[in-house]
């Protein structure tokens, strides 16, 4: 499966027939050029992203994995190469520039230290008022957008300071879907959040893609939430894509993971570690259901010998 460190596989296995709604072309970016502080954060990267896939870039911090993410709606621009969006460069023009940011939605990590208005409501529509959308549209919007993530009318005029942790994060993500991105990009959406608060925000970022049909790509260092949640896995390391699949068939590189510096799920370590031990089971599995239904399988047999 593993596909050369830069470059995309082509015909990637369950995105054959959709089209790219993203294309990184021959990818470069190198800080402070030309003085002694030059560093090539990324290189001669090459990826298709496909319309309604949910893609999980995971890589260790330094892999370039955020370097990466913020050319995507032209936060920073390329040293080499370029971004289409729907086949056209982003960076083609100003204009270009302006339509590509509402059409690809960017949540920093820990976004919630971004609110600043007086009412969860009033933070929430700031988004879509920029975009000149008239009032009715904004209100439709804001309130779809805290629907989505858990916030009832209870909420609306209440400050977002005063929210818990969770709820301030979850406050800032509907900012960003209230604009309604054709690609919603998530840096670490469950980074320093206790297990409910992770439940909740991949919950409100399912419920995102099943509404709206939105592109999903999220940032993390974490194998077991990116493989339960993810249609295809990049993995990245020194600033290129080291692997790129399904889970399953990332999952089958466990050497070439642990080798970047990345932690297998444990239902995985485990699988691993019966096959060494001379049990017929597989190793690619990253869900408890599939590890169990491996095992019964292996047992009826045995007894069935």
């Amino acid at each position: 499966m593993k596909s050369a460190p830069g470059q995309e596989k082509s015909g990637q296995k369950g995105m054959k027939k959709l089209d790219p709604i993203l294309e990184i072309v021959d990818l470069t970016h190198t800080y402070s050029q030309g003085t002694p502080f030059e560093h090539v954060a990324v290189y001669n990267i090459n990826l298709k992203v496909y319309k309604g896939e949910y893609l999980a870039i995971i890589g260790r911090t330094g892999s370039g994995k955020s370097t990466l993410i913020q050319h995507l709606n032209g936060l920073i621009s390329p040293t080499q190469g370029k971004i289409l969006l729907n086949g056209q460069d982003i960076n083609e023009s100003k204009e270009t520039l302006r339509q590509t940011r509402f059409k690809v939605g960017l949540v920093f990590q820990y976004p919630e230290y971004q609110l600043f208005e007086e009412t969860v409501y009033d933070d929430v529509a700031f988004g879509p008022k920029n975009m000149g959308l008239d009032k009715e549209e904004i209100d439709r919007r804001v309130r779809e957008s805290l629907e989505i993530v858990g916030l009832g009318q209870e909420y609306y005029k209440a400050s977002p300071f005063d929210l818990s942790g969770g709820q301030k994060r979850r406050a800032a993500i509907a900012g960003v879907m209230a604009m309604e991105p054709e690609v919603l990009i998530l840096d670490e959406p469950t980074a320093g959040l206790d297990p409910e608060g992770c439940r909740e925000i991949v919950e409100n970022i399912r419920n995102y893609r099943e509404r709206t049909g939105a592109t999903i790509i999220t940032v993390t260092h974490d194998m077991a939430e990116a493989a339960s949640n993810a249609d295809r896995l990049c993995v990245m390391g020194n600033g290129k894509i080291a692997l790129l699949g399904t889970p399953e068939e990332v999952f089958a590189r466990a050497d070439e993971i642990e080798e970047l510096g990345l932690d297998l799920p444990e239902v995985t370590k485990i699988m691993i570690l019966l096959k060494r031990k001379g049990l017929d089971v597989p190793t690619e599995v990253y869900k408890i259901d599939d590890a169990v239904s491996a095992l019964l399988k292996l047992k009826g047999g045995r007894n069935g010998a």
